[in-house]
Parts: structure tokens; C-alpha cells; sequence
């Protein structure tokens, strides 16, 4: 017996196999926000997990036959197969409970929606051909980063002291719930480290320096195995988006 399947039957853990995006050699991770955010919510969870990388090009049909017409990233939880990233992230946050496995969601319910259109607006910057319309595009691009950067300078209720007086203090926050990553960062994060490569690399585009919320979170994030050692090579990013990004004519 494999030392995996060992330490399933010796702790009492559920058998849970994570699929993924493969990066461009068939066997590395690939460049998918949403792999990383469920190969992320495992590793928090303290759960023993195995990882597969599958090649879109040459999908095994074993794989094929486990989840017909399904791209990763899916999951297999005591031989079941769960797809639709959200109702898994839902699935794994309702199963793997405490006291056993930490709670994830944020408690603060703001930190869900911080940043929920940046990547959108990104897409749509990356993607545009048009001289015209580029500056424009750009501007809107900024304009959703600096309300993420604000929601991170602004403090937390609970970085507020109640008998202080004068203005409040600049939050410093690690993540955007507090001190510990959530599966807001989870979704976040992921796409947030994606723009900042891939802009940077077709745009010569970075984000401000004076955004400093968003460079501490991000400097915060390339801390934390968590989020390192789920994450494709900057290469993998910039070869995905090779297609994508166009040229402005």
C-alpha cells in the first residue's frame, strides 16, 4: 500500500483526488485560476489530498470516462465525482468540518465581493485590439484596482480601536479577511497574480506602486506555501496568454 493510501486508512481521511490543468510539457501545473483555487482550499484545510495534472490535449480516456465532457479542475471525494468549482468549494466547506479541518469562509462578508470585477476588467484591457478604445479600458482597468486597494488600506472593525480618536488607521491586514487566508483570497488571489504577470509581460503595464494594499496583500500571499506551491511558473501564465493578449493596431 502506497504511503497515501496508508495515511487514508491510518487517519481516517476521506480519499480526495484533485484534477488540474497541465502547463504546456503535459505534466507541470497549467496556468487555471480555478485549479489554483481549489488546490488551495485543500492545502488549507489540512486534508491529504493527491493531485493529477491533466494534458487538454491528450486526455486519458480513463479520465474521460471518470467525468465525460468535463475540463479539470474536478474533484473525485470518496470515489464521487464533483464538478462546477463553486458547488465544490461549497461541497468541501459543509464536509470538511471542524474540529477536525478549519472553517474558510470569510467572516466578514465584504471581503467576497472585494475585487469581484477586476479580473473582468482586466480580460477586457488584455483582450482589446483597438487604439481607440485603450486608454479607456485602461482607466477602467485602474479604476477597479483602486477600489480593491482601498477596501485593503481600509482597517477591519476589529483593527479599529473604539477610544482612539482622530482619523482611522491604515489596515494591516495580511489578507482580505484578516490575518489568515479565506476562500475569498482563494478566488482572489489566483486571478490577481495572473493580471500582474500577464500585463506587466503585454502591456508593460504594472500595478502602481503607491497601491500599497494590493502590494502588501500580494507580497503576503508569495509568503505562504498555500499559495506558492499551488501556483503555474510566470512562464506557464505568459505562454496562456500568448493568444490572448493582442496587439493594439
Amino acid at each position: 500500500m502506497s504511503w497515501y493510501g496508508t495515511a487514508i486508512k491510518t487517519l481516517g481521511f476521506p480519499t480526495i483526488e484533485l484534477f488540474v490543468k497541465a502547463g504546456s510539457d503535459g505534466e507541470s501545473i497549467g496556468n487555471c485560476p480555478f485549479s489554483q483555487r481549489l488546490f488551495m482550499i485543500l492545502w488549507l484545510k489540512g486534508v491529504i489530498f493527491n493531485v493529477t495534472t491533466v494534458d487538454l490535449k491528450r486526455k486519458p480516456a480513463d479520465l474521460q470516462d471518470l467525468a465525460p465532457g468535463t475540463n479539470p479542475p474536478f474533484v473525485t471525494f470518496n470515489g464521487e465525482v464533483k464538478v462546477d468549482v463553486n458547488k465544490i468549494e461549497e461541497f468541501l466547506e459543509e464536509n470538511l468540518t471542524p474540529p477536525r479541518y478549519p472553517r474558510l469562509a470569510a467572516k466578514h462578508p465584504e471581503a467576497n465581493t472585494a475585487g469581484i470585477d477586476v479580473f473582468a476588467k482586466f480580460s477586457a484591457y488584455i483582450k482589446n485590439t483597438r487604439k481607440d478604445i485603450n486608454d479607456a479600458l485602461e482607466k477602467a482597468f485602474l479604476k477597479s484596482l483602486r477600489r480593491l486597494d482601498d477596501f485593503l488600506r481600509t482597517p477591519l472593525s476589529e483593527e479599529i480601536d473604539a477610544d482612539a480618536s482622530g482619523d482611522l488607521p491604515e489596515s494591516s491586514r495580511s489578507f482580505l479577511d484578516g490575518p489568515n487566508l479565506t476562500l475569498a483570497d482563494c478566488n482572489l488571489l489566483p486571478k490577481l497574480h495572473i493580471l500582474k504577470v500577464v500585463a506587466k509581460k503585454y502591456r508593460g503595464f504594472e500595478i502602481p506602486a503607491e497601491m500599497t494594499g494590493i502590494w502588501r496583500y500580494l507580497n503576503c500571499a508569495y509568503q505562504r506555501e498555500e499559495f506558492i506551491r499551488t501556483c503555474p511558473a510566470e512562464r506557464e501564465i505568459e505562454f496562456a496568454y500568448l493568444d490572448v493578449a493582442k496587439r493594439i493596431k
